[in-house]
């Protein structure tokens, strides 16, 4: 089997596992959370309002490295197939 490393825009393009969909979706859930408490900043503490943003910077990683997460067999594979049918990227099919 031929070791084809994946670029960027075909891990974006391929489709995430579940488990890292459930990590993307809680994550997602806490940078909403993060918002929320910055975005009141009048009726908060001070402390609240510094946590909100830490909450919006760990939500926002977490939600792009789960994206970025692909099944190391049959995907690979995948997007082999629709380089060598498209002549390049899988992402330039786009």
């Amino acid at each position: 089997m031929q070791d084809s490393k994946l670029n960027i825009l075909d891990r974006l393009t391929l489709p995430t596992p579940r488990f890292f969909r459930k990590v993307r979706s809680i994550s997602v859930a806490v940078g909403a959370v993060g918002a929320i408490l910055v975005a009141a900043p009048a009726l908060l503490p001070a402390a609240l309002v510094s946590l909100g943003g830490y909450l919006v910077l760990a939500g926002s990683i977490g939600a792009a490295v789960s994206s970025a997460a692909v099944k190391p067999g049959e995907q690979a594979a995948e997007a082999q197939e629709r380089k060598e049918l498209m002549g390049g990227s899988s992402a330039e099919s786009l």
